[in-house]
């Protein structure tokens, strides 16, 4: 375990969250443009323009941050499960006759 890991992964979650809200407002900036105002014209282009703006500091965060969830994903599955099952002992052969039943 890398101790940079819980932080990388708190920027990660944050630029996430941040994300997501300027899809909502970027979505309702689009959804109250006039109807006339389509991709292609000036008035949604600068739209589109600013909401892509304000991400990209969040998506400069995943591209800096992002492999530390491949890092711990590889981590994980290298690491020893305490759920695991743990091999059963198998009993070595009795060489005594002292178990053996006659009928």
């Amino acid at each position: 375990m890398q101790s940079r890991w819980v932080w990388q992964l708190g920027i990660l979650h944050d630029a996430l969250d941040r994300l997501d809200a300027l899809h909502e407002k970027s979505r309702e900036t689009l959804n109250n443009l006039p109807a006339h105002a389509r991709p292609g014209t000036r008035a949604f282009d600068d739209a589109l323009a600013e909401h892509h703006a304000e991400c990209w500091s969040h998506l400069d965060d995943w591209a800096t941050h992002g492999q530390a969830i491949v890092e711990t994903n590889a981590a994980a599955r290298h690491a020893p499960s305490p759920l695991a099952l743990r091999p059963a002992a198998t009993a070595a052969p009795s060489t005594s006759l002292a178990g053996t039943v006659r009928r």
